[in-house]
């Protein structure tokens, strides 16, 4: 029987699919009346960050104008800095946001995890719209706060988990909305991440800062500590022990493989199932334990309750693998997640370079599922096996499976596909990622995963980072903000911010 629809439901469809105003993009009223721009008029952006993700970052928003870039690491910004000759350049967000208040309509936040929530808090608090990259935040009392802060300061929001545009995420809520594989009761996800180091048991003696890096403003709210590349080992794909990238492996300035990819992979978990607060949260599997980093490999499990007409679920997150998990019932053959890619034909020596026009980049990732095209691909010698990366979700009438960001939703067995129609859209769809946030900034309706969606989804999900630091199975109280059977866990629920740093 199809899940039944509550009024709860529609208005958070309407919310996660950013739907378009009747009258047009920023035809509402009320926001306009806030001080929004015309949808015909170009917001002025500035930007935390300037090299890697903030790099596509920028991109995706190039429609607009740039007026002004921040980065501790001039070597990493180098190609944006000069892409963007006449823009002013800063190394301290804080100066920017005092020196350019005036100048700047929205940011956006693309630093490491543990500075995203006091960048965009100081943002937030001068009225600028926000764009912060998964996972949002790096504690569930930053996760509330930014909420808080969206709602109060009523400014436009999105978190840069790409996947929550695309059309597959919507297909995976609409088939289980519409009772496709029944009562959903398990979900698994899954990815080969971490592709950095983590489960290191040593650091290792400093090393001079490069003059091309603003240590002690990188450190921002963190312990003060020595600077090192790594030694002789370093730089490993062109990172170093901490920076760039290799962040995400610590304790003190990242997520590990749950922060860096959950929020893509359990993105249409999150939507389909209205997946709110879980009762409990246990890591049930661990390798690779460090005092200062998260474990090489772990598997995560949430029990979520009954949900309106939907039951309770368990669900379980395995990373740092090599091979898609062995799932009880899923049929020998099938393949789980990522399909294979074909890879682009290598062009003929000497041949002149490709003239294909280059698209604007959307934030869109991944394609819709083609029974055709898949054929092609289990028969193609050429194709290339994915890196396991994606989701399950089990019904007491059949299975969904998707892939990293929701793309290619189909049934499983997948010979269900061959003549399936999928259920009428009863969300409305997005035009890309970053124009859902630029129409909402404009204007128009909230964009997809803002912070009334995002936080409370990261919230749950960052439950699962405290579970990788502290042993047995974690009793959470959403309404308390706190954990009824374990105190440590307590104490890595808000982060701490060494003088001279405010959250405010």
């Amino acid at each position: 029987m199809a899940q039944g629809f509550s009024r709860r439901h529609f208005f958070y469809g309407t919310l996660l699919a950013g739907a378009v105003p009747a009258a047009g993009f920023g035809s509402v009223p009320s926001l306009t009346r806030l001080g929004y721009k015309s949808p015909n008029e170009k917001l002025n952006i500035a930007s935390i960050g300037a090299g890697g993700k903030a790099h596509s970052d920028l991109n995706g928003c190039a429609s607009e104008n740039i007026v002004a870039l921040c980065d501790v690491d001039e070597k990493r910004a180098a190609r944006k800095f000069k892409e963007y000759e006449k823009a002013p350049k800063y190394k301290d967000f804080r100066r920017m946001l005092d020196e350019q208040a005036k100048n700047i309509d929205a940011v956006i936040v693309t630093i490491p995890d543990f500075m995203h929530a006091t960048a965009a808090n100081w943002c937030m608090e001068r009225g600028k719209h926000v764009y912060v990259q998964k996972p949002l935040t790096r504690t569930v009392w930053e996760a509330r706060q930014l909420q808080e802060a969206a709602n109060k300061y009523k400014v436009a929001t999105q978190m840069g988990n790409q996947g929550y545009s695309n059309e597959g995420t919507r297909q995976v809520a609409e088939m289980i909305w519409a009772g496709e594989i029944g009562n959903v009761t398990e979900v698994h996800a899954w990815t080969d991440r971490p592709i950095w180091p983590q489960g290191l048991t040593e650091i290792p003696p400093p090393d001079a800062v490069p003059e091309t890096l603003a240590w002690d403003l990188w450190l921002g709210i963190a312990d003060k500590r020595p600077y090192t590349s790594g030694g002789k080992n370093y730089p490993i794909h062109g990172a170093y022990f901490y920076e760039p990238f290799n962040w995400r492996g610590f304790y003190d300035f990242g997520c590990g493989a749950l922060g860096d990819m959950a929020c893509h992979i359990l993105g249409a978990a999150n939507l389909a199932l209205m997946l709110d607060a879980p009762t409990s949260v246990e890591c049930i599997e661990k390798e690779g334990n460090s005092d200062f980093m998260y474990p090489t490999k772990s598997v995560i499990r949430y029990d979520f309750p009954a949900r309106g007409s939907m039951p309770a679920v368990k669900l379980f997150w395995h990373d740092g693998l090599k091979d898609t998990p062995k799932i009880a019932g899923v049929p020998d053959g099938e393949i789980l997640g990522d399909l294979p890619d074909i890879p682009e034909p290598k062009p003929a020596p000497g041949a002149p370079p490709s003239r294909r026009r280059r698209e604007a980049y959307t934030g869109m990732v991944g394609d819709v599922f083609n029974w055709d095209t898949f054929q092609k691909l289990t028969t193609d010698p050429n194709v290339e096996k994915p890196t396991p990366d994606g989701s399950l979700f089990i019904g007491d009438k059949g299975m969904i499976t998707t892939g990293t960001y929701g793309e290619n939703t189909r049934l499983i067995p997948v010979s269900r596909m061959k003549d399936y129609e999928f259920p009428e859209p009863s969300l409305t769809r997005s035009p890309g990622h970053y124009r859902d946030w630029i129409r909402a900034c404009k204007g128009g309706d909230p964009a997809c995963s803002n912070f009334n969606v995002s936080a409370p989804f990261v919230e749950w999900m960052l439950l699962g980072v405290i579970a990788l630091r502290v042993g047995g199975k974690l009793e959470w109280d959403a309404e308390r903000m706190q954990f009824m059977n374990n105190p440590e866990a307590n104490k890595y629920l808000k982060p701490t911010f060494r003088e001279g740093w405010n959250f405010a």
